[in-house]
């Protein structure tokens, strides 16, 4: 796993060991950031479910404002940390350990673009897209990564579903502000 564009190209990122972490597939990762590669200059994002913090990371290398980047696994958190460092990123970063849900309906911060990436086969999208609808600033995107036939709402707040892409057995499913 390595940043494929900007400050940090090239540089290799950490995951954690084990059957528990699916870390987003460099061909994923890049088809997202070319969905909004002219969106993410300047931005606030949040990475939800942060796990190795390599969304977070692409896009401050390619120009992201700053980051906040969530996982509720200490070893998580550690291994965000060492990428934040590994990169040069950390500067522009909060990394918080928390629950995604107690986060988004608690926290008042603005955020631009969103990455979720929760594990899969525990409705955690469909339990946190409400609160963090609220949370967004206006003219956001949500980007959300789950397996193929997820059933997502078609809407949430102001947002509604976009686009739905599809790369093997994940799919990237794509919320704008439909008010803008």
């Amino acid at each position: 796993m390595r940043v494929i564009t900007g400050s940090a190209r090239g540089r290799v990122l950490e995951t954690l060991p084990g059957d528990d972490v699916r870390p987003t597939i460099d061909r994923v990762k890049e088809a997202v950031f070319s969905t909004i590669q002219f969106e993410l200059e300047g931005r606030r994002v949040l990475d939800l479910f942060g796990g190795s913090g390599q969304m977070a990371i692409e896009a401050l290398s390619r120009g992201a404002a700053s980051a906040t980047i969530l996982d509720n696994s200490r070893k998580a958190i550690d291994v965000i940390r060492r990428n934040l460092q590994t990169t040069r990123l950390a500067d522009r970063a909060v990394v918080l350990e928390a629950d995604a849900l107690a986060f988004v309906r608690n926290n008042r911060s603005t955020f631009d673009i969103a990455f979720l990436d929760p594990p899969y086969g525990k409705g955690l999208l469909q339990k946190v897209l409400p609160d963090l609808a609220k949370r967004m600033a206006p003219g956001g995107v949500i980007l959300c990564e789950s397996p193929v036939g997820e059933e997502l709402p078609a809407e949430i707040g102001a947002y509604r579903l976009f686009r739905t892409y599809r790369y093997g057995k994940t799919q990237i499913t794509a919320y704008r502000d439909a008010e803008i």
